[in-house]
């Protein structure tokens, strides 16, 4: 029998814990507890009341929880004990159907992960798409996560464990993230092409305007179509651009969407999120031959992340007014010029200035994306609205000391450049640290011919810090600048330093904001509010139009910028609905 959320709001406790039997493994008190929490506004309401539960149960009650599930392919599935839902899963992902090499393989992984962690090793096996993983994939992650700090990995475990309860509670109601699981597979569709040598490798790269780029450009162009966009077209920098008219020829446009190049050996989702669950939005209207009191743009930029030129942002800026000419002359590192690359693509130079946007023509702009980051992750929240991108300065500096024997010279008389380097790297981690939303960086340190046995005489290093307003980000540069002084005072060492980038924070237009916020609390989500530390092309819209974006979790421990970025279905269908429900949100304030 379907469930429903109404059944689950007029039963007892009791009765809440036989209606979500199975859903956690040998685990009543789960859904016992979860019931206080009533009315379940959702289904996604349902589902964080249930993590909720476990997250406020005591260490040992956790444990037990884990330590109920089965292993994966061990004595319980060979005996056939397993419960009906973890015979199905472990089926699904081919475990009952191990060769000899492979059952042998697993069972020496669950030894060794047992004896470290004192709990079997616990994996959604259906995966993020509900479909299930393959055997590889169960064992490159079993291995992987065999490396992580005990408690850290027993956080996993109960995400893992969610993860399980959320594909049984769509089983038991019935629900299939229909939209979901459209946008991903778009994004795994859009990830078949590849640039020339990391293809051979299995690695997702796509740069600006290589063969892979132009071939992702015209798939999307080719979804545009078929959801039914009213113009689709690539631009003259490579953008796709669609627009769904609005009601009236005078109306204005809401303007969204997001990035389709990637870093090198990166993930599937980063950027193309925010094109796909926007078209996914488009697709839904035209199925519903209706039309909204403004008009929509989904526009897949080109280039974020400045991978084959020094250029960032050249695909939003361009929406901006913000094209660089310089850029042409730019070269790859096969020697290929912007221009020579812009000419085999087909693109014109004259059309660029064309393509600067009126921004008295738009109502403003918003922007889905993964949250390439572990918060949502470690708290279990599937979407997080965004209260500002962070400010940036970087620099590149260097330390000067001197070489000496690192026998003969004395601990008191050296005047070690690394060293001074080394005191500033703690400083700048304790000092973000101290206003609980910066971030403070040195990611590049080098001893220029450093040898063993000699005290470093120079250390080059780089800082990156950010804050989610510019004086907050100011401020903290200053503390550590003026650190960086005393500790070479002190040393008697002395240091260069060149400011190399410097970015203004892009705080959230506040009604943009809370349309999010409206959206999601809709949805029974809880809100959660987070800055973004990462740059996304809101940051140059926000320049000339109102911005607001919306996150959403990232699973593997929220990575991006790596091939285990991912994302689940579920979280897709909720950023999907949650869209629509700022479109419609703006449609009824404009008929208002």
């Amino acid at each position: 029998m379907t469930l429903s959320i109404e059944q689950l709001n007029t039963a007892s406790p009791d009765e809440v814990a036989a209606l979500l039997d199975g859903t956690y493994e040998h685990s009543p008190w789960i859904a016992q507890r979860a019931a206080a929490a009533r009315p379940f506004r959702s289904l996604a309401h349902l589902k964080h009341a249930l993590v909720q539960a476990v997250a406020k149960a005591s260490t040992d009650e956790q444990l037990g929880l884990i330590r109920a599930h089965p292993e994966l392919a061990g004595k319980a599935m060979v005996s056939k004990t397993l419960t009906a839902e973890s015979t199905h899963e472990q089926g699904k992902a081919g475990l009952t159907d191990c060769t000899p090499d492979e059952f042998a393989k697993i069972q020496k992984l669950n030894a060794d992960y047992n004896a470290k962690f004192g709990f079997p090793f616990i994996l959604a096996v259906r995966g993020p798409r509900g479909t299930g993983l393959s055997k590889r994939e169960i064992i490159d992650t079993f291995e992987r996560r065999a490396h992580h700090h005990p408690g850290f990995e027993r956080a996993e475990a109960l995400r893992n464990i969610h993860r399980i309860a959320e594909i049984r509670l769509d089983d038991k109601f019935g629900v299939t993230p229909t939209l979901g699981n459209d946008v991903w597979d778009w994004q795994e569709q859009l990830a078949t092409h590849t640039d020339p040598g990391y293809a051979e490798k299995g690695q997702l790269t796509v740069t600006y305007l290589t063969e892979a780029h132009r071939a992702c450009a015209q798939m999307i162009s080719n979804w545009m179509r078929e959801a039914g966009f009213d113009s689709v077209g690539i631009d003259a920098v490579g953008n796709v651009v669609g627009r769904y008219e609005g009601a009236t020829p005078d109306a204005k446009t809401l303007l969204t969407g997001s990035h389709y190049d990637t870093v090198r050996n990166g993930g599937k989702y980063d950027g193309r999120l925010g094109i796909f669950v926007p078209i996914a939005c488009v697709r839904e209207l035209k199925r519903q031959n209706r039309r909204l009191p403004y008009a929509f743009e989904v526009v897949g930029f080109a280039e974020e992340e400045g991978q084959r030129y020094k250029a960032t942002f050249l695909g939003s800026g361009a929406l901006t007014g913000h094209f660089d000419p310089k850029w042409l002359d730019q070269k790859d590192a096969d020697g290929i010029t912007m221009r020579e690359a812009r000419l085999t693509a087909g693109l014109k130079e004259e059309d660029i200035p064309r393509l600067e946007r009126d921004p008295s023509k738009y109502l403003g702009f918003v922007e889905v994306h993964i949250e390439q980051g572990p918060v949502l992750n470690e708290i279990d929240l599937p979407l997080g609205i965004v209260t500002s991108i962070n400010g940036g300065v970087r620099y590149v500096g260097e330390v000067i000391g001197m070489a000496s024997h690192a026998g003969t010279t004395p601990m008191d008389r050296r005047r070690d450049a690394a060293a001074s380097v080394a005191e500033l790297i703690l400083y700048v981690e304790q000092r973000a640290a101290k206003d609980g939303d910066s971030v403070g960086t040195v990611g590049m340190l080098e001893v220029p011919s450093g040898s063993i046995n000699v005290v470093p005489g120079n250390c080059k290093f780089s800082l990156d810090m950010r804050a989610p307003n510019n004086p907050q980000r100011d401020a903290l540069a200053a503390d550590v600048i003026a650190e960086l002084k005393a500790i070479c005072e002190r040393r008697g060492v002395r240091y260069t330093l060149e400011e190399s980038m410097r970015a203004s924070a892009a705080p959230s237009a506040a009604d943009w904001q809370q349309r999010w916020e409206k959206a999601v609390d809709t949805l029974g989500v809880p809100l959660f509010r987070m800055p973004s530390g990462a740059g996304h092309d809101a940051m140059k819209l926000h320049e000339v139009m109102p911005q607001a974006m919306l996150f959403v979790r990232g699973i593997n421990s929220g990575i991006s910028h790596n091939p285990l970025e991912s994302s689940t279905n579920n979280d897709m269908q909720l950023a999907v609905e949650a869209f629509q429900l700022l479109l419609d949100n703006l449609a009824q304030e404009k008929a208002n």
